[in-house]
């Protein structure tokens, strides 16, 4: 039997350890895409326990404690910091080949210097433990962010926000990391929600663009993308649950609009035309900008209507959808390619069946703009486990090019989920490793250094241009 997350956890060849030691874990972290808040880190104020951060806006941790029949209170309620972590030591305990049991006990090591599993039987003392590090170290979220060695991260952000916080950060002594903004236009696109109309008032207002036609909603939008690129913006995400594609003239469009405004309901085809114009507007922007488009495909919001209603969005009642996705898709990035306006895009998929889709889509609209201009995104959320991984660099190498791949992405908001970049690199080189001691891949030091590296970081400073 081996020792629970030793030196080695996961890694089981000679290769493999030898790839993940001396190539890939000292490497610096490039979180390209997260949910940190940009006004905490600035603030940088500490936290006063564990729970704090850990189960404060955690839906993985609380979708598990539900599970487990554990009562609301402990996870979205007024319970008291100490009983919401023993709640949660409990559930964990429970957690068999759930990555959150990997993850908890690789931040309690790497950050709080603790070694013993967490379980209902440990969770006062490790509580205790906790605290007392807590205490006795800096645990504010930039001291977080720099001892994991976070060069560049970037936030999720919506077009009407002014990004005063990543404006102040760039001035803070001391602080050795890039703290961008990404453009996340949803608000925008999706003119189905029932506060559409309200957003379209706000981001009037902001860009100081009377809107009253589409037209008007993608001179707004550009210019929110002029302003979040004179912040230093590099990335724009977009999140779909199948990628919309239909087109329309403009006339029908602003008969869409205007009913939309008027709080008319319209058909889905109706809403795609809508959202179509508006992504190939911006999808040009991107590329004029030199921007990538990250597109998340795929997820199942809000599933509980009841928890809903009781506690909004991004609470863990979210799931993985599974609408068909190659055909739109690939009219969506033909049609900007036609223009010669194809921006770097990166694809995720949350549903596993979409994998292959994925990796074969990238090599129809390759070109020499950047190595791997479209690339297949790191296995998200739901595939954010050693299956996930594992199979979404599979097909990326049966069918793509994984030694250009641009590697993992935290998103995440908790600043002690870095942890989970070290579970991916030892996957990754676990995985590598295996191949080349099994004599599929001929070991030449220098090109498997550069391929390791490059995956933990490298490729991705490259394609970003940060």
């Amino acid at each position: 039997m081996k020792n629970f997350l030793d030196n080695d956890f996961l890694l089981d060849s000679e290769c493999s350890k030898k790839l993940f030691h001396e190539f890939a874990e000292d490497m610096p972290i490039c979180d390209y895409h997260c949910h940190l808040s940009p006004k905490e880190i600035y603030e940088n104020k500490p936290y006063a326990n564990i729970s704090d951060i850990w189960l404060s806006g955690d839906h993985y941790k609380w979708r598990a404690m539900r599970s487990c029949g554990v009562e609301e209170k402990y996870c979205t309620g007024d319970a008291s910091p100490k009983e919401k972590f023993e709640k949660f030591a409990y559930t964990l305990q429970y957690c068999i080949g759930n990555p959150l049991y990997h993850w908890a006990h690789i931040e309690l090591q790497r950050y709080f210097n603790i070694d013993t599993p967490l379980n209902a039987k440990t969770a006062d003392d490790i509580f205790e433990r906790a605290n007392k590090a807590m205490a006795e170290n800096d645990f504010r979220p930039q001291s977080l962010i720099m001892r994991s060695n976070v060069k560049v991260v970037c936030t999720t952000d919506d077009p009407v926000d002014d990004l005063k916080y990543h404006k102040l950060l760039k001035n803070v002594e001391g602080f050795d990391c890039k703290v961008l903004p990404s453009f996340r236009p949803d608000k925008a696109v999706n003119i189905l929600a029932p506060d559409f109309a309200d957003y379209i008032k706000k981001l009037s207002d902001v860009s100081g663009v009377e809107i009253k036609t589409v037209s008007d909603v993608k001179t707004a939008l550009c210019k929110r993308a002029d302003y979040f690129n004179e912040v230093g913006c590099k990335v724009s995400d977009q999140a779909f649950d199948y990628v919309p594609f239909e087109t329309a003239g403009d006339d029908e469009l602003d008969e869409i609009f205007e009913k939309a405004l008027n709080g008319h309901s319209l058909s889905v085809c109706e809403a795609d035309k809508y959202r179509t114009a508006v992504m190939l507007c911006l999808g040009e922007k991107y590329h004029s900008l030199g921007w990538a488009m990250e597109i998340h495909i795929g997820a199942m919001r809000n599933n509980n209507s009841k928890m809903f209603a009781a506690l909004g969005a991004d609470t863990g009642f979210d799931s993985v959808g599974d609408a068909e996705i190659a055909k739109n898709l690939s009219r969506f990035l033909d049609a900007l390619n036609s223009r010669d306006a194809l921006p770097k895009t990166i694809l995720f998929n949350l549903n596993d069946k979409d994998n292959t889709v994925l990796a074969t889509m990238l090599g129809n609209f390759q070109s020499s703009d950047a190595q791997s201009k479209i690339q297949f995104g790191p296995a998200w959320w739901f595939l954010d486990t050693m299956d996930g991984m594992t199979a979404q660099m599979k097909s990326l190498a049966n069918l793509g090019v994984l030694g250009k791949f641009v590697g993992m992405e935290t998103d995440s908001r908790s600043f002690t989920s870095y942890g989970r970049h070290e579970y991916f690199r030892r996957i990754m080189c676990s995985l590598i490793g295996d191949w080349i001691e099994d004599g599929w891949y001929a070991y030449d030091e220098e090109i498997v250094k550069e391929i390791i590296q490059g995956i933990c970081f490298n490729n991705a400073i490259n394609y970003f241009n940060f």
